[in-house]
């Protein structure tokens, strides 16, 4: 899983961050760029068979629309994505240089707020 995209030590940072926010329900963690990904974790008994490329190349685009359409909006700032599917949810939290998408099994609106909060942390240490 390894691109070298992340240190082992923030992999295992990024890793245990939303381990600790969403416990048991997460399914898997991808660190993104523009350039490149690396999927961090994926929890054992799920297949590695996901087209992360695909992923990655959506999800960038649809910080860079949600971004640019909701400037200036009365909702304020763009915080994170959750998108629902019929096996799980993926969370997206993206900065401007780079992004941390993680799949999960049902969680509460809290334990996403948690998620993204702490995710968001991981993106501005690494930006900063």
């Amino acid at each position: 899983m390894a691109t070298g995209l992340l240190t082992p030590a923030a992999a295992d940072r990024i890793v245990t961050t939303c381990r600790t926010a969403i416990g048991d329900s997460l399914r898997s963690v991808t660190y993104f760029t523009r350039d490149d990904y690396e999927q961090v974790y994926l929890r054992e008994d799920l297949e590695r068979d996901a087209d992360l490329s695909t992923f990655i190349g959506h999800e960038w685009r649809g910080f860079k629309t949600a971004q640019t359409a909701y400037e200036g909006s009365e909702l304020g700032d763009y915080n994170y994505t959750i998108r629902v599917f019929d096996n799980g949810f993926l969370v997206r939290v993206t900065s401007d240089r780079n992004g941390v998408f993680v799949t999960t099994d049902g969680l509460t609106m809290k334990d996403f707020e948690e998620v993204a909060t702490a995710v968001n942390t991981f993106l501005d240490d690494r930006d900063g």
